[in-house]
């Protein structure tokens, strides 16, 4: 092998090391930014690490919101349960909810799922009219089998925590 082939090879093994390991660092710095969104029977089937932060979508369960009163100096604690009508997440907040929250309206809750079960909020967004569904909350509507949507449009949202895979349909159809 002649010198000049042997200079090449070694350009193109250094050029391959640095971008590998661009691409390694690249990758690990994307990983500790992802998050994630679920729906309570995603967790309730796979749950996730507690140092995992991810978004926690579903509707508000009816009488489930508890408002502890704020204490001088600090931010009030809201406990309520996020249920996609087969599986509900009980939810702790510390911070001013959005003015549009409240029962049997479409959330997404930002943070994390602690050893006990309960899911501690970072951040809390609320649906912004009456026809906005956030994506997320649909595709889990879809697959707890509340709503298909060539049925027609989705049951009215305060009867989503009760509902059952078969209350959701139309009657006098059935699904695909």
């Amino acid at each position: 092998m002649t010198s000049r082939k042997r200079r090449r090879m070694w350009i193109l093994l250094l050029c391959a090391i640095g971008l590998g390991s661009a691409t390694a660092l690249t990758l690990t710095a994307f990983q500790d930014n992802l998050v994630f969104f679920r729906s309570p029977s995603d967790i309730a089937q796979e749950r996730p690490g507690p140092d995992r932060a991810f978004r926690l979508g579903g509707l508000v369960e009816s009488g489930s919101v508890e408002r502890e009163p704020a204490v001088a100096g600090q931010r009030p604690v809201v406990h309520f349960r996020v249920t996609d009508g087969a599986n509900a997440i009980r939810v702790t907040y510390q911070g001013v909810l959005p003015d549009l929250f409240r029962e049997g309206q479409g959330v997404v809750t930002m943070g994390r799922l602690g050893p006990d079960g309960v899911f501690r909020a970072s951040e809390v967004l609320a649906r912004h009219d009456e026809t906005y569904m956030p994506p997320e909350v649909a595709d889990a509507l879809k697959r707890a089998g509340h709503w298909q949507p060539e049925q027609g449009a989705p049951p009215p949202p305060a009867t989503w925590n009760t509902l059952s895979p078969d209350q959701g349909r139309p009657q006098g159809r059935t699904g695909s």
